[in-house]
């Protein structure tokens, strides 16, 4: 999902009244909170999307089953949920196109804000899986190396599943 078309969703009337007032001038403190809204709900859309969409969990119990029956039924559940996933992104995209359109003709004056906000939120989306990442790997080098650091090795393992 593209974080455009959540960002255009956060759109309100109190920031394009907040854009009048500032007469045009792009506010970015402002703007933080709904960068951040836009990219925590574009994320929770993406987890959704990424488990509808990847199935390697599931092909590997295939590869692992033995009964006939059991792998059949691993089949049709991957269908069911491929299925799922391109009727819901195509609604998804239908919905978002139609939602952007629409609202790119109306407010013709705040497009330019629109898409400062979405690049902001673009980057944002590409720096924090850096640190969630990078984060774990952090806290258990200090863990490791010290044997009573359990709780450290605890915490990077819980940032882990996030």
């Amino acid at each position: 999902m593209s974080i455009f078309k959540c960002k255009c969703i956060i759109f309100t009337d109190t920031i394009i009244h907040k854009i009048y007032e500032d007469e045009g001038e792009y506010n970015f403190i402002y703007q933080t909170p709904i960068i951040l809204y836009s990219t925590i709900i574009s994320s929770f859309i993406n987890t959704i999307v990424r488990y509808l969409s990847l199935t390697e969990t599931n092909i590997i119990n295939i590869k692992k089953e033995k009964d006939i029956e059991k792998k059949n039924k691993i089949f049709h559940y991957i269908f069911i949920k491929l299925i799922i996933f391109f009727i819901l992104i195509s609604l998804f995209l239908l919905l978002f196109w139609l939602y952007l359109a629409c609202f790119c003709g109306i407010y013709h004056n705040s497009q330019v804000h629109l898409i400062k906000d979405t690049l902001s939120s673009f980057g944002l989306s590409f720096l924090y899986p850096f640190i969630l990442n990078l984060l774990p790997g952090i806290l258990r080098i200090p863990s490791i190396k010290k044997k009573n650091k359990e709780c450290l090795f605890i915490i990077s393992k819980i940032l882990q599943l996030i």
